[in-house]
């Protein structure tokens, strides 16, 4: 897949600079922040600003200002949109580029991409922030070379970026791979924190429900070998098996907070997984098949950068 990004550095950029000079503008719409990014990869930032995520009255109109001021200078070539989930990705349907049943708060129906992009005359890139964040660990990070590969977050939920053959997946709408209903764990009777099932994979091992199950407790201070990780490596595990029997990955990467204050989850993810498939299908030995995100907390800004630069390619 190109990437669609310069051979050389970002040029000084001005007033009636050429267009092939101008940077990309960014927008990461998270559940709890907003990251706009003015860039033309992870090595070559311009600017780069955090809109708290409260309603779209309030985070939007604020997100349009940013991009204002980037438009009348330097200028920007592109529009990335990594938007949370679920969204409309249809451009065939009167709701596409909205916001569909999520559960945050105000945001159902929010026509985030008509939104942004009206004002700008720039090809626009529109995905899901998962989505996103795995078209940037292609370009700048570990899926370099891949065309198959799978982006995990176990944060605030549990969001799954697959892509197949160098695209996103598509059918009737995105994957939404955090809730696979998975078997649970004998004598695991936590209630599920994801409205809308009682067995996937969000609602039993997300950050949200890992806060449920630690009772209080901070999880950067919980001990690798402390038992509430069973469940949680179990589930995601389960899912991981899921994603490898259904589309077979070159690799996943995971990120998100849990991971990331809890490196000695991937390996025994791996573990997990490798042993739920049990010798039926053999995992690629290359340095490590579930590995954290190379671009680390960046990964979700700079997928915005990456659908920026896809939609700057295809125009």
């Amino acid at each position: 897949m190109s990437n669609g990004l310069p051979s050389s550095g970002l040029a000084d950029a001005s007033d009636g600079a050429p267009a092939e000079d101008l940077p990309f503008a960014g927008v990461e719409l998270g559940g709890t922040k907003c990251v706009c990014t003015l860039a033309s990869g992870p090595g070559r930032i311009l600017d780069q600003q955090i809109v708290p995520t409260t309603s779209p009255d309030e985070t939007l109109p604020t997100i349009l200002e940013i991009l204002h001021d980037w438009n009348r200078h330097p200028g920007f070539r592109a529009l990335g949109i990594a938007s949370f989930g679920p969204i409309e990705l249809d451009a065939r349907l009167p709701a596409h580029g909205h916001i569909l049943a999520t559960t945050k708060a105000g945001w159902a129906g929010t026509d985030v991409l008509g939104t942004l992009s009206a004002p700008f005359a720039v090809p626009v890139g529109f995905d899901t922030d998962v989505n996103g964040a795995a078209l940037a660990e292609i370009a700048w990070g570990c899926g370099q070379g891949m065309d198959d590969f799978a982006y995990v977050t176990v944060g605030t939920g549990v969001g799954v970026g697959l892509v197949v053959h160098g695209r996103p997946t598509r059918g009737f709408a995105h994957s939404e791979l955090g809730h696979v209903r998975v078997p649970r764990l004998a004598g695991d009777m936590h209630p599920s924190v994801c409205a809308f099932h009682e067995d996937c994979v969000e609602g039993l091992a997300s950050g949200s429900a890992l806060v449920s199950r630690l009772d209080g407790r901070r999880v950067r201070d919980v001990a690798a070998d402390d038992p509430v990780w069973e469940p949680v490596i179990a589930y995601i595990a389960a899912m991981a098996h899921a994603i490898v029997c259904g589309s077979a990955p070159q690799r996943i990467a995971i990120g998100g907070g849990v991971v990331t204050a809890q490196p000695h989850l991937l390996a025994r993810i791996e573990a997990a997984l490798s042993k739920s498939l049990n010798g039926y299908m053999q995992l690629p030995r290359i340095g490590g098949y579930v590995t954290p995100p190379a671009l680390g907390d960046m990964a979700g800004p700079m997928g915005s950068i990456a659908l920026a630069a896809a939609a700057c390619a295809a125009a």
